[in-house]
């Protein structure tokens, strides 16, 4: 027995090796060779908000990288925050390159033992310093990613979009994307949860290329 136990273990990470899989990984890696300097989010995604951002916008984005640039380039001001010291050197000197002065950039590290939701880490309370209801635009693709959810909704305008990348590994879905959460196994976390209530009635849009999947929450006019 303990050697069949082993041996679903050391299968359990390549379920989704299914030619399904392979054959959306690898229209996926020709998208990104293709196209080096946009998000990780779905091509769908992307395609969206290359439509939707206007030069007059203001966004607030968790988790830096090729989106922080893409964003910048479209938007009046942008606000990131990063945890990894490493990937935020990296970054900004990529803004720095390209002459981006319009990007508010914030080192956050993570920290140890900070899940009290009484008490935020300093990485998600990098919202306090934006006003309520004065981003047109909110991108969660970091760590804390429940908190950072619902501590941003407050800030986005009315008629404003929160975007989460990897929506499939939180919220339950109907997906082919790897590590999909169903139905019956719910949200990930009571944030989770707390997150579908407070966006229940918002209009959504779930998009997928059947290897991540990245999800539009749009707050109500009124």
């Amino acid at each position: 027995l303990p050697g069949w136990k082993g041996l679903i273990l050391l299968m359990r990470p390549i379920r989704h090796l299914t030619p399904r899989y392979i054959a959306a990984r690898t229209i996926e890696k020709i998208y990104r060779y293709r196209n080096p300097d946009v998000p990780w989010l779905t091509k769908t995604a992307i395609d969206m908000l290359e439509t939707y951002l206007l030069p007059t916008d203001t966004g607030l984005e968790f988790g830096s990288g090729r989106s922080t640039l893409w964003l910048a380039r479209r938007m009046r001001s942008l606000t990131s925050v990063e945890h990894s010291p490493e990937w935020y050197e990296r970054v900004r000197s990529w803004l720095t390159e390209e002459g981006l002065e319009n990007v508010t950039y914030h080192y956050r590290p993570k920290e140890e033992g900070s899940e009290d939701p009484q008490e935020p880490p300093e990485y998600v309370r990098v919202v306090e310093e934006i006003a309520p209801e004065s981003l047109d635009i909110v991108l969660v693709d970091g760590v804390y990613r429940d908190a950072c959810a619902l501590a941003s909704l407050a800030r986005l305008k009315p008629g404003g979009v929160f975007v989460l990348d990897n929506a499939n590994l939180y919220l339950p879905c109907v997906s082919h994307s790897p590590n999909s959460r169903t139905f019956e196994q719910g949200p990930r976390s009571p944030g989770w949860a707390q997150f579908l209530e407070r966006t229940a009635g918002w209009r959504r849009i779930w998009t997928s290329n059947s290897v991540s999947d990245t999800a539009f929450f749009f707050r109500p006019l009124m």
